[in-house]
């Protein structure tokens, strides 16, 4: 049985320093020498809070950090316990570039939010199934983690679907039901006023930009894609017939200056570029648009893992901003598992019906049984508690390659996956080595359509565990050492 430990924390109200980081250091410092074992428990924030004299918010967001750094663990209903060593981070030094890291998290809320508050009581570890073998660390982008989940909730769904009887015709936008869950889902989210009239039920991204590809591309358009960016998209586009334009982005997301008047269409990924990293700003946003109106482009807006973010307020969706000229894709391939194959696309009504005359014609659609599954696991709530969990873990992954590799790390305010530039000529080496010592990478170079302006590494941090993420990262600090060349 774990117990709760009392420990003599101080706060000293005339330090330049943050109370929240007193707290932090003290416990952190106690953590480190043992003062702090594992499995004890914690006082809930109200109490300690009370006995230091302090907010609430300020001892939360103490324990924030703290687990997003991995030296806590939370449960529902049970409180907040120091995490084993599996988990916490045992180093007794920190890196060079840590401290800077503290700052940078201490600002958000949103990437950690309380700490105990929605992890389920029950949840399913298994092995991960793909292409890595046992005791491979697999640091490509690309796909979530799937190794824990609620039992109880999944369970659930998939035996409410089977109350469902099957139905004698499909409806091609997708059940309705669902799709007034989804337009609630978006406006709670990502800020998108929609209706269920301009949701259409999809199974991923890649399938709602071929419906999209289908019905509104004619054979020889030009389409645009980010530079590099998703391969898929690129492929999906050339493969109903249009000419595929790169486009080049920045550090902040595709450049506006640098598109062509004669796109048809622009794929972009304005959230979380794929691969760099960048998050598009608002005045780039209302430019883009401005673009879009002048020239008469359709805009599709992928927003494939923009539920994390750390560090970062959310930024309008680019279909918020204009509903007309972007179409808005999104999956739960990221924040979910790309087994379920589900999706949704957002366009203004006339459009969506006719991507649904055309989706009639090639005999598509989303199972029912899938889509009655979805329609619980966000109506009971489930989805949501789901991402909040998420969020905190994912977190912990992103900070400890922060730590690991510092000033190195580039797109990190979000999603799965960050940048690690590099001279072009240490990449392939080192993706060798790595692979040599149970580490796999993947290289900015294979998401480029020509000649790769920008070399380095793409690290997904989505399908590895806390672990597994400081292995891999140490294996690539030793390989870029100068003992290590």
């Amino acid at each position: 049985m774990r117990a709760e430990i009392d420990l003599p924390l101080l706060v000293d109200r005339a330090s330049s320093q943050a109370l929240a980081v007193q707290v932090g250091d003290q416990l952190r410092d106690a953590m480190r020498s043992g003062a702090l074992k594992e499995g004890e428990r914690l006082p809930s924030t109200r109490a300690l809070a009370g006995l230091l004299g302090v907010s609430r918010t300020v001892v939360v967001d103490a324990y924030q950090q703290l687990y997003a750094e991995g030296w806590l663990d939370g449960r529902h209903g049970s409180g907040t316990f120091v995490a084993s060593s599996g988990d916490c981070m045992i180093t007794q030094r920190e890196s060079p570039g840590q401290e800077g890291y503290h700052r940078r998290t201490a600002r958000s809320r949103t990437a950690n939010p309380q700490v105990g508050g929605d992890a389920p009581e029950v949840l399913h570890d298994h092995a991960k199934g793909g292409e890595a073998g046992v005791g491979v660390v697999d640091l490509r982008p690309g796909r979530p983690w799937v190794g824990a989940y609620d039992v109880a909730a999944w369970r659930r769904a998939w035996r409410s679907a089977g109350d469902v009887p099957p139905a004698d015709r499909r409806d091609m936008r997708g059940h309705l039901p669902l799709r007034e869950l989804l337009a609630d889902h978006l406006r709670r989210t990502r800020a998108v006023p929609t209706s269920p009239a301009n949701v259409m039920v999809t199974q991923g991204t890649g399938h709602g930009l071929d419906l999209i590809a289908a019905t509104l591309v004619r054979p020889g358009a030009r389409a645009g894609v980010e530079e590099p960016g998703w391969r898929v998209a690129r492929n999906v586009l050339a493969a109903r017939g249009a000419e595929i334009v790169p486009c080049p982005v920045d550090d902040q997301g595709v450049i506006v200056e640098a598109l062509p008047d004669d796109l048809e269409v622009l794929y972009t990924t304005p959230a979380h570029q794929f691969p760099v990293g960048g998050r598009l700003p608002i005045p780039r946003r209302e430019r883009l648009l401005a673009w879009a109106r002048r020239t008469g482009a359709l805009i599709v807006e992928d927003d494939y893992d923009a539920e994390f973010r750390y560090d970062v307020g959310p930024l309008p969706a680019l279909h918020g901003l204009d509903p007309a000229r972007v179409v808005l894709l999104g999956t739960l391939s990221k924040s979910l598992s790309p087994d379920v194959g589900l999706g949704w696309l957002v366009a203004p009504e006339p459009m969506l019906d006719m991507i649904a005359r055309r989706r009639h014609e090639l005999a598509d659609s989303v199972p029912g049984p899938v889509q009655a599954a979805v329609t619980t696991l966000l109506a009971k709530g489930d989805l949501d508690r789901h991402l909040r969990r998420m969020r905190r873990e994912y977190a912990r992954r992103r900070a400890a390659i922060v730590e690991a590799l510092g000033p190195l790390v580039c797109g990190d305010t979000a999603g799965l996956h960050v940048l690690i530039e590099l001279p072009e000529h240490v990449v392939p080496g080192l993706v060798r080595r790595a692979e040599e010592r149970g580490v796999l990478l993947d290289t900015l170079e294979r998401h480029h359509h020509g000649p790769p302006r920008v070399h380095g590494l793409v690290l997904g941090y989505g399908s590895a565990s806390l672990a597994e993420v400081r292995r891999g990262c140490a294996v690539i600090g030793e390989l870029l050492s100068p003992a290590g060349h």
